[in-house]
């Protein structure tokens, strides 16, 4: 099993496929942006060795991300691809759902068991105004495709001051009272260019705990407080499904961190919150062989950081969300 210095199991990668998205977001990059050339991505062939590699280190669950990665034209085989992948158990995704009407039904057969749908607001005006150019409709449909098709769903709020943290956190959470669904809210976390922002117009968990309880009443604690992931859950009162805090800066989980996070240029990404990467792609153009990928490979799983530096004001610089895969 790959164990970092701290005796972290890590065993749970997230890949991206593409820092482009078909969204522009307003916590997440700029209106006009300039993605990659497809060939500074790594191949479909070169993912698929690097699933194989990872599985044999002892990665057991594999997350697809982007920028948006239903713009992957071969998501479905390489969801397919993992699935049939010894060692790997389990296979997410994480979606703004735009393209997910079309695209659930394939992907349940390929293979992926939940999806994460990020959806800000029920408010068809916020809607477009928080992605400047989506349709909520289009992401509904999606949502409805993922039920319909048997996935595991989440619903993932990233939350902003004065824009969707009071009516549109009770409406989402409203979703659990019928729905087996986590309705997870997030709190910004500062990048890049965009840090200013996003510091200014986070929103905590204790704040967001008040509207909420506000709103249904105590809320109960699930699990004892042990975190689902990166989610802290609490239930509504006979609710169906449950509400889930992903609090990094107000209250970091990096003890129970168990993930690494692979770039769509081939960047391994120690910690989401830190500038070290390590770069796989030299080693899969320039005829490495797999014994030595696997080992470089497990000396980034060994010298994964204990966490951030937010609270010594060190921000990552290097990349915004959508270069990362979150």
């Amino acid at each position: 099993m790959p164990f970092d210095r701290y005796n972290r199991n890590i065993d749970y990668l997230r890949i991206s496929l593409t820092d482009a998205c078909n969204l522009r977001c307003v916590y997440c990059m700029p209106e006009k942006m300039t993605f990659r050339p497809r060939e500074e991505l790594l191949s479909d062939d070169e993912l698929h060795r690097l699933i194989g590699l990872f599985a044999a280190v002892g990665f057991r669950k594999i997350r697809f991300t982007g920028g948006e990665p239903t713009l992957r034209p071969a998501l479905v085989d390489l969801v397919g691809h993992a699935a049939r992948t010894p060692g790997i158990e389990t296979i997410g995704l994480t979606t703004n759902g735009i393209l997910l009407d079309e695209l659930a039904a394939p992907l349940r057969a390929a293979g992926l068991r939940s999806v994460n749908i990020s959806l800000d607001t029920l408010d068809p005006e916020k809607f477009r105004q928080i992605t400047r150019w989506g349709k909520l409709e289009r992401v509904l449909a999606g949502l409805d495709a993922a039920a319909r098709a048997g996935l595991r769903v989440k619903l993932n709020a990233v939350v902003s001051r004065g824009n969707n943290d009071r009516e549109d956190v009770v409406a989402l959470a409203r979703y659990t009272l019928d729905q087996p669904w986590q309705v997870r809210f997030i709190e910004q976390m500062p990048f890049g260019n965009n840090a200013g922002f996003q510091t200014q117009s986070m929103v905590t968990e204790e704040e967001l705990h008040a509207v909420l309880t506000a709103a249904y009443g105590p809320l109960e604690l699930v699990n004892h407080g042990r975190l689902d992931g990166e989610a802290r859950l609490y239930r509504i009162a006979g609710a169906a499904g449950c509400i889930g805090f992903i609090s990094p800066v107000s209250k970091p989980f990096c003890a129970d961190c168990n993930r690494l996070r692979l770039t769509a240029e081939g960047l391994l990404r120690l910690c989401l919150l830190r500038d070290t990467e390590v770069d796989l792609r030299p080693l899969l153009r320039g005829g490495a062989d797999d014994a030595a990928i696997t080992a470089r490979i497990r000396e980034a799983v060994f010298d994964k950081p204990w966490g951030h530096g937010l609270e010594q004001h060190l921000i990552p610089s290097t990349r915004g969300m959508s270069e990362i895969g979150g």
